[in-house]
């Protein structure tokens, strides 16, 4: 198993301890969070991937144009790729339950709002907030974790029921949304359930804080969040064209606030990330993982039910049905995954399921252009197995990469690379399927060989970012 090396910084049995005494209230209730934190990764996951299954009648009733239907897949991961660190440091600084209970509280409204948007930008708008109130959730559901399984065993286990339900809620969240009577109504049955979920964390969870004292990084944040929304803006504009004025102006705007962003994190007592984290390989091999599982799998798994409804002519609920064969599958294999603990290195389990990725998406070449569903089963099936590695790994090897008392902070790290991959990789997908001569089952081809390609790589790189003895 990948384990930074321990250091009097970064220790993690005093990690622990320093994390545990800061700690205000009264003893953590295992249990109670990761059933709380799983259930609402759950739902956070659920409004994520509800459009996906419903992107053509969405457009229709939003009047969204081909050309802008990027941004109805691409809005909530912009808002969680703009604030995931931002959310996990001030989880670390703040009180982890305070950041949970009002992201949830922040994911509810904006879901519901969401259900009542009237036009692309709109709903687009709301989606974006939904995935910044996801941001916080998320990043801080992990540091919550951590605080309450303090042995190596423990958060070996919970980790991996976390990163399973991960899966759940790309698997339940397209099935809630064809199971529905219009795409609507999925929006305001996810926002009730996370205001409730809001509600009980209030009285079942724990708080807990970072040992490290000092001031929240303000200034990282308001130098990082908006580079990384001008960074996916430009991603999602350049399927347009990279060449035009606006990708160029966002992408220039993204090099300047980054810069700053690093002067700034040089100058802080008390950064938002330590920057001497990219000096170990297993923080590398975490943040790595995330971007490729971004670019590959969730860029590649978003967009190929719409093109299932388009070219095969299936129903929402048969592709979502289809979908779960592949999700299904994997949350199986997050929740046994921890069998390998011990047996296989995390950075391999991470490199094998890159690798399966790429032979089930190889599979399946072809499956579109002879008009057949039976033939996208088995390549699911191989790549639902991967994905279920990729969703227990990573959520581990977050941890297990940075200070214990600043899992918040790692988790939002990954997660933050995670969902720029996703932008990326969305609008990668789109533009390469939608620009072949041979039609879009041809292009869907060439962008599976893409992806493919892509997890190659990364499995390549998450292999050979090994620790140095």
């Amino acid at each position: 198993m990948t384990v930074t090396p321990a250091t009097p910084a970064t220790a993690p049995q005093a990690q622990d301890a320093a994390a545990r005494a800061a700690a205000p209230g009264s003893p953590p209730r295992p249990g109670a969070t990761l059933a709380l934190t799983s259930v609402a990764t759950t739902v956070a996951l659920m409004t994520y991937t509800a459009p996906i299954v419903t992107l053509p009648a969405t457009a229709a009733a939003l009047h969204t144009p081909l050309s802008a239907q990027a941004w109805l897949l691409n809005g909530t991961p912009l808002g969680l790729a703009a604030l995931l660190l931002v959310a996990g440091s001030l989880a670390d600084d703040y009180g982890r339950r305070r950041v949970f209970v009002w992201g949830t509280l922040a994911l509810g409204i904006t879901t519901a709002l969401g259900a009542l948007a009237t036009d692309t930008w709109l709903f687009t708008l709301a989606r974006i907030a939904q995935g910044a109130a996801g941001a916080a959730l998320l990043a801080s559901s992990l540091g919550l974790i951590v605080h309450a399984f303090p042995t190596p065993a423990g958060r070996l286990r919970a980790t991996g029921v976390w990163g399973a339900f991960v899966t759940g809620g790309i698997a339940v969240g397209p099935l809630l949304a064809a199971g529905m009577p219009n795409w609507r109504a999925v929006y305001g049955v996810l926002g009730a359930a996370a205001l409730i979920i809001a509600l009980l964390g209030t009285r079942a969870l724990t708080e807990s804080r970072s040992a490290r004292g000092g001031r929240p990084d303000y200034a990282g944040a308001a130098t990082f969040g908006p580079a990384l929304v001008s960074l996916v803006a430009a991603l999602t504009l350049g399927r347009d064209g990279w060449l035009r004025t606006p990708v160029w102006l966002l992408l220039g705007a993204t090099v300047v606030l980054l810069a700053a962003f690093v002067l700034v994190e040089r100058r802080t007592a008390a950064p938002m990330i330590d920057l001497s984290l990219l000096r170990h390989r297993g923080f590398l091999a975490s943040s790595v993982g995330g971007l490729f599982t971004g670019l590959s799998v969730i860029g590649l798994f978003s967009f190929l039910p719409a093109v299932l409804q388009r070219v095969l002519g299936m129903s929402a609920m048969d592709t979502a049905l289809l979908t779960l064969l592949w999700a299904g599958l994997a949350f199986v294999v997050a929740l046994q995954a921890r069998r390998l603990a011990g047996r296989v290195p995390t950075r391999v389990q991470l490199a094998l399921a890159f690798a399966l990725h790429a032979v089930g998406v190889i599979t399946m070449l072809g499956a579109l252009d002879a008009g057949s569903t039976a033939r996208f089963v088995p390549g699911m099936m191989i790549a639902g197995v991967g994905s279920g590695l990729l969703n227990a790994a990573l959520p581990l090897l977050a941890v297990e990469s940075v200070p214990a008392a600043r899992a918040a902070m790692g988790s939002g790290a990954q997660q933050t690379l995670r969902y720029i991959g996703s932008c990326a990789g969305v609008s990668l997908t789109i533009a390469v399927a939608t620009s072949s001569n041979g039609g879009p089952a041809h292009g869907t081809d060439i962008a599976m060989v893409v992806s493919a390609v892509l997890a190659l790589v990364a499995a390549v790189a998450v292999l050979g970012l090994r620790e140095r003895g």
